[in-house]
């Protein structure tokens, strides 16, 4: 109902609005006519964020998100890395912890370390169930994303993805277990400090580290 929309607009921002409830829609049109062409009725996860908007440049991509499709909004944020320069929204509390866990943290996973490839990701506060109407069972968080200088992943991106996924998919075992998988078969692990830790304990630039070493083994 542009609870949100309407500070943004008030602000002097560049609006365009995605909603996919058609009642929404009706109301947002009706309440903010100023809007015009920029009530865009379509899925976010489907849109293409280069056509979003008239003009090329830069986008942030703000709301309180669907906690039910955060993770997935986050994940076409990435497709569009080299457009969308920040977000900041609210969803909830344990997701939102998990897109700034840092290593060492019970909570970093997967989207953990591909965002903050690309991101600077800050938990910025807790929003408690108590100022919502009816309030939910859940504590919300706020998150914010801010593009950082990365221009190149510094290995092969797809493997790189491939590393992290497949090492936190065997979040419980050491890193020398999740990899060997994606060795060719009779390679040698890597002589690598790195196997012996677990997928949390890593850094990015630990995964691309870890991404090369399997690379090189690939190529021999």
């Amino acid at each position: 109902m542009g609870v949100l929309t309407q500070f943004l607009l008030e602000e002097g921002h560049d609006v365009t609005v995605v909603e996919i409830d058609g009642e929404s829609v009706e109301y947002l049109r009706r309440n903010f006519p100023q809007l015009g062409e920029r009530i865009l009725d379509c899925d976010f996860l489907k849109t293409d964020l280069d056509t979003i908007v008239d003009t090329p440049g830069q986008i942030c991509v703000i709301g309180n998100y669907p906690y039910n499709i955060s993770s997935q909004i986050f994940f076409h944020v990435l497709d569009y890395r080299d457009r969308v320069v920040c977000c900041s929204g609210m969803l909830q509390k344990e997701v939102a912890e998990r897109l700034a866990a840092g290593p060492g943290t019970k909570a970093r996973g997967i989207l953990s370390v591909l965002l903050q490839m690309w991101y600077d990701v800050r938990y910025l506060f807790t929003v408690p169930p108590g100022v919502f109407n009816p309030p939910p069972k859940v504590h919300s968080g706020v998150v914010e994303l801010r593009r950082n200088s990365r221009v190149e992943a510094g290995c092969d991106e797809a493997l790189f993805k491939t590393v992290v996924k497949t090492t936190f998919g065997q979040r419980r075992k050491t890193i020398r277990n999740g990899l060997r998988g994606l060795l060719p078969p009779g390679a040698s692990m890597p002589d690598s400090p790195l196997l012996g830790m677990r997928p949390e304990q890593l850094s990015v630039e630990q995964f691309v580290e870890l991404t090369l070493e399997v690379q090189k083994l690939r190529r021999q």
